[in-house]
């Protein structure tokens, strides 16, 4: 579990509410607002994207709560090690290495460079996979994304469909108070929803993407480097270069 975000919506939960305060409640709860807003993007949402993709978008959301580390050092050695037997034992030897992968990527990668694939076509093949993978993730990104923009804009449509019917009632001057509260609740309903839920959890798959990217990105340019018999140390300084300075060993910052 990404512990990271569930604290980030417990404690903001939690701020928002005693902000208002426990007594005060009441006054935030209003049927209609939720339905106008909740309501109005879901329509929205299902109007704008096909009914494949919103269903999928569960899938991509569930992934904001799941702690998946890229380990992108473990991947540099990994591949380094993949390159020491390969230039020990020849590319043939990594035959032995294949129950060891999880990664179905760095399988079909290893697996092409033992069969024999060109190193064009090991390179093109994998590339069109991950522009793929990142297409996918786009989209799901996409859906959230699309949720965040119509939430606040619900929000205002609820709080001018609360002013009209507030302003057919001028005549009870008592009444206008608490017409306008309600009115305003939509627009509150739609600003919590998107600043967050929907916009934190959409950067949030924004930034595990990028880090499945940089792994896969790793992986490609590890393999093509073993499949042309380049020295492991060299294939370890050339997958270095893609880590920012704090993400690299200490021996290698200095």
């Amino acid at each position: 579990m990404d512990l990271a975000t569930v604290v980030g919506l417990i404690v903001g939960s939690f701020l928002l509410i005693y902000s208002i305060g426990f007594g005060s409640l009441q006054y935030f709860v209003d049927v209609p607002s939720i339905l106008m807003v909740v309501g109005g993007m879901s329509c929205s949402i299902l109007i704008n994207f096909p009914l494949k993709t919103v269903l999928k978008t569960m899938g991509f959301v569930k992934t904001a709560f799941t702690e998946r580390p890229v380990d992108l050092q473990g991947v540099i050695e990994q591949m380094v090690g993949f390159a020491q037997t390969a230039r020990r034992d020849g590319l043939l030897a990594l035959e032995g290495k294949l129950q060891e992968l999880q990664d179905a990527f760095l399988l079909r990668g290893i697996q092409m460079v033992i069969d024999g694939v060109s190193p064009e076509n090991v390179r093109s093949i994998l590339t069109i996979d991950l522009e793929q993978m990142a297409s996918r993730h786009s989209q799901g990104k996409g859906v959230i994304d699309a949720f965040g923009a119509a939430a606040p804009a619900f929000g205002m449509i609820g709080t001018l469909v609360g002013l009209v019917l507030m302003l057919q009632n001028l005549s009870d001057p008592s009444a206008l108070g608490p017409g306008m509260a309600v009115a305003l609740i939509t627009t509150f309903y739609g600003a919590v929803f998107a600043n967050l839920i929907f916009l934190p959890i959409a950067g949030k798959l924004s930034a595990k993407n990028g880090s499945e990217i940089l792994a896969r990105q790793l992986m490609i340019e590890g393999i093509i480097a073993i499949q042309g018999g380049e020295n492991p140390n060299v294939i370890r300084e050339r997958l270095f270069s893609f880590l920012s300075p704090g993400d690299r060993p200490a021996k290698e910052k200095g």
